[in-house]
């Protein structure tokens, strides 16, 4: 018992208790998806609304990073707030250095390699987020997910937060290679509603996406009520 004290320490079997932990935190967290489509990525989050009190304006799941970078998270939403300010600072560093954001992997590296410090340190304790970074690069329309260890890979589609297990399923099953824009968000609201399906349903949700011409679009109450139509 007690090996999840302390971050530093490995247990007999080879695990890290405290990050484990905040690995289950992220699972408490909204469901979010990113996919990658024709010409561009695409974000989707589920939009809970704890309380009838809460401005739903102010609940903002997918956040721009630059120009052609956006993320979506998971988890304790002040550590997402800390990671994606730290997630911008770095993509200005790439800008001022390269003069633009030529590889997203270079800013997912950079923010997957913060949350892995707080993995090794005495005093401390992991992110308990998990984030999705979508965008468009030289390479192309990209999508990269973080976990609190700080592991990092590049998919066609991922989800993260409470009904991962579910959407990626459903994802590995209907997702194809060149499913155009339209697609991708039915695609991916699909997969949340069988997602939280035993949670009442989808009741809100949040799109955003970024084209092949680079630009960043936020779908409106009128743009998004189109796809439940």
């Amino acid at each position: 018992m007690a090996y999840d004290r302390a971050i530093t320490v490995f247990s007999p079997d080879g695990r890290l208790f405290q990050v484990e932990y905040a690995r289950e935190a992220v699972k408490k967290g909204s469901t979010a998806l990113g996919i990658k489509f024709k010409d561009g990525v695409v974000l989707i989050s589920d939009k809970k609304v704890r309380s009838k009190l809460v401005e739903q304006n102010s609940m903002e799941k997918i956040q721009l990073v630059d120009s052609n970078v956006a993320s979506v998270t998971s988890g304790l939403v002040a550590d997402a707030r800390i990671l994606i300010d730290f997630s911008r600072v770095a993509a200005q560093q790439e800008k001022v250095t390269y003069g633009k954001l030529v590889n997203i992997e270079n800013l997912v590296k950079k923010v997957a390699d913060q949350m892995q410090q707080y993995t090794q340190y005495g005093g401390v304790r992991p992110y308990g987020v998990s984030m999705i970074f979508a965008g468009i690069d030289q390479i192309g329309p990209r999508v990269f997910d973080c976990d609190p260890a700080g592991t990092i890979n590049e998919y066609k589609a991922v989800a993260i937060g409470s009904g991962k297990d579910q959407v990626t399923a459903y994802l590995e099953k209907e997702y194809n290679d060149d499913i155009k824009e339209k697609d991708a968000i039915t695609l991916g609201i699909a997969a949340l509603k069988v997602a939280l399906e035993e949670e009442g349903g989808l009741k809100g949700v949040e799109i955003a996406s970024i084209s092949g011409a680079g630009a960043f679009h936020v779908f409106t109450k009128e743009e998004t009520s189109k796809y439940f139509s």
